[in-house]
């Protein structure tokens, strides 16, 4: 599963952004000024989550880079939904991105290491489900059924960039010292985390594309095991921050799913 929804119903900084701060220079001298020479010398450290994350990176090119060597177009042109439904899962990925609040890609961000432990899962899901249809079934999935799937996808993008941006919309506090409100109109209103909602849609149209059962079966039993852990996780500081009115919030909602969850 994508990143966490660090504050799906309203934990933000309590104060509005000002605007980006300038990187770090790095220790400066007695003087006030770190001379050319040394700063030449002696070279920055570089975090090695971020040359294992340059490494997968890589590998990932070389992979695709052989993927179109053997013939990846001609076979996206022959599957039109799946083509479709990559193109939509990459917009996706950026306008998540634009609409995000700044807080959610400040300091506070997970680390690289994390973020890429993260995206095992996902990767993962993407590889099972053509590796199924290819050697257990053979052939191409129904066309009813990938279409199905990209239907799935698309409700899914609509569900988590529309919360994401109610959010934004509704939360903004009208003082720099004000707390923000938690959101509890539009989306918010049935359920307490319509984002989780939306991008596990997403993923779950996947295995559709390509009629693989055993994945999408293993999607979901991965996927509600990382629902539950990070609700959980997200509740626990909301209640901590919000106190009884998070928990009157929480009583008149579902989680995900309306009058299941």
């Amino acid at each position: 599963m994508p990143p966490s929804e660090t504050a799906e119903s309203a934990a933000a900084p309590p104060h509005k952004a000002t605007g980006s701060l300038k990187a770090a220079t790095g220790s400066l001298g007695p003087d006030g000024a770190q001379p050319a020479a040394r700063l030449a010398a002696t070279p920055a450290p570089r975090d090695l989550s971020l040359r294992i994350g340059e490494l997968i990176i890589f590998l990932a090119a070389i992979l695709g880079a052989m993927a179109v060597g053997l013939g990846l177009s001609d076979y996206l042109a022959a599957q039109p939904y799946v083509s479709v439904y990559l193109i939509a899962y990459a917009a996706f990925r950026v306008a998540d991105l634009l609409v995000r609040e700044d807080a959610m890609l400040g300091a506070d961000r997970p680390h690289l290491a994390r973020r890429i432990m993260a995206a095992l899962p996902v990767l993962a899901l993407f590889a099972a489900a053509p590796f199924e249809r290819t050697y257990l079934y053979g052939g191409s999935a129904p066309r009813w059924l990938s279409a199905l799937g990209l239907l799935i996808e698309l409700m899914g993008l609509w569900l988590a960039l529309g919360a994401r941006i109610q959010l934004g919309y509704f939360s903004t506090a009208e003082a720099d010292e004000a707390p923000r409100p938690i959101v509890h109109s539009g989306l918010y209103r049935h359920i307490r985390h319509p984002t989780y909602a939306g991008e596990f849609l997403v993923l779950f149209a996947w295995p559709f594309e390509y009629a693989a059962p055993l994945t999408a079966i293993l999607m979901v039993v991965v996927g509600i095991f990382v629902l539950r852990r990070r609700i959980g996780e997200e509740e626990a500081a909301l209640l901590a921050s919000y106190g009884d009115e998070y928990a009157a919030y929480m009583r008149t909602t579902d989680g995900v799913i309306p009058n299941v969850w």
